[in-house]
C-alpha cells in the first residue's frame, strides 16, 4: 500500500530542506504542484496548454486540471511507493478531491506534516535577504548570514542590494496570504486527526527528527 504525506508550512518555514530529508528517508518522490505546472508548461503537454489558457487570462487554473497533473505524476513508476505532496492541496475542495485521487492508487493521506513557524519569525527569515551586484549574485542574510562588512559582498566587494520581492512589505503580504488560504485546510485536517504540528523554529536537525518521527508513527513504523 503506497504512503502519502502532505507537507505544509509558510514561506520561509524551511519546507524545501525538510522535503528532501523526508523523501530520502521514505523512498518516495516529492510531488510539488509548482514544479508540475512548470514542467507541463515547458513540455507543452495537453494539460500544460490547457493550464496556459487560464493563466494567460489571469484566471486560476481549475482544480480538475491540477488534479489531472498530479494523477499523471503519481502514475509514474517512481511514485509507486507513494509521494510527499508539497503545495497541494491548498483548499478544502482540493483536499476532498485528493482523497478520491489517492483512493484510485490504493492509498490515502497518511499524515499532514505542518512545519509551524510564527509570522514574525517567517518575516525575519524572508525579509533579511540581500544580494550582491556582482556576476555571481552572492546572497546574505542580515541575521543568519551577515556580510563581514556592512553593505559589501565578502567575495567580490560589490554593493549589496535588496531585490523588490525580498522587501519586508512584499514578504509580509506573502505570509498573510498563506495563512489566510491555509487556515481552513489546517482546521479540516485537524478535525480528521491527520494533522501533526512540528515546531519549525527549532534547529533544522531537530525539525527533521520530529517530522521523521511523526511520519513513522503515522505509518506504524
Amino acid at each position: 500500500m503506497p504512503i502519502y504525506f502532505i507537507l505544509l508550512g509558510g514561506p520561509g518555514a524551511g519546507k524545501g530542506t525538510q522535503a528532501q530529508f523526508l523523501c530520502q528517508q521514505f523512498g518516495v518522490p516529492q510531488v510539488a504542484s509548482g514544479d508540475l505546472f512548470r514542467d507541463n508548461l515547458k513540455r507543452q503537454t495537453p494539460l500544460g496548454q490547457l493550464a496556459r489558457q487560464y493563466m494567460d487570462k489571469g484566471e486560476l487554473v481549475p482544480d480538475d486540471v491540477t488534479i489531472k497533473m498530479i494523477r499523471e505524476r503519481l502514475s509514474r513508476p517512481d511514485a509507486a511507493p507513494g509521494a510527499l505532496l508539497d503545495g497541494f492541496p491548498r483548499t478544502v475542495p482540493q483536499a476532498e478531491a485528493l482523497d478520491q485521487l489517492l483512493a484510485e492508487f490504493g492509498g490515502k493521506v497518511n499524515a499532514v506534516l505542518y512545519v509551524k513557524v510564527r509570522e514574525s519569525v517567517l518575516l525575519e527569515r524572508l525579509s533579511g535577504r540581500w544580494t550582491c551586484r556582482g556576476a555571481q549574485q552572492h546572497t546574505y542574510h542580515m541575521v543568519l548570514n551577515p556580510p563581514r562588512v556592512a553593505g559589501k559582498c565578502d567575495v567580490d566587494g560589490t554593493e549589496l542590494y535588496q531585490r523588490p520581492d525580498d522587501t519586508a512589505e512584499v514578504q509580509a503580504n506573502r505570509i498573510k496570504v498563506f495563512f489566510a488560504q491555509t487556515a481552513p485546510l489546517i482546521e479540516f485536517y485537524q478535525k480528521r486527526g491527520q494533522l501533526v504540528e512540528v515546531d519549525g523554529e527549532q534547529p533544522i536537525s531537530a525539525v527533521t527528527d520530529a517530522l521523521r518521527a511523526a511520519a513513522r508513527a503515522a505509518i506504524g513504523q
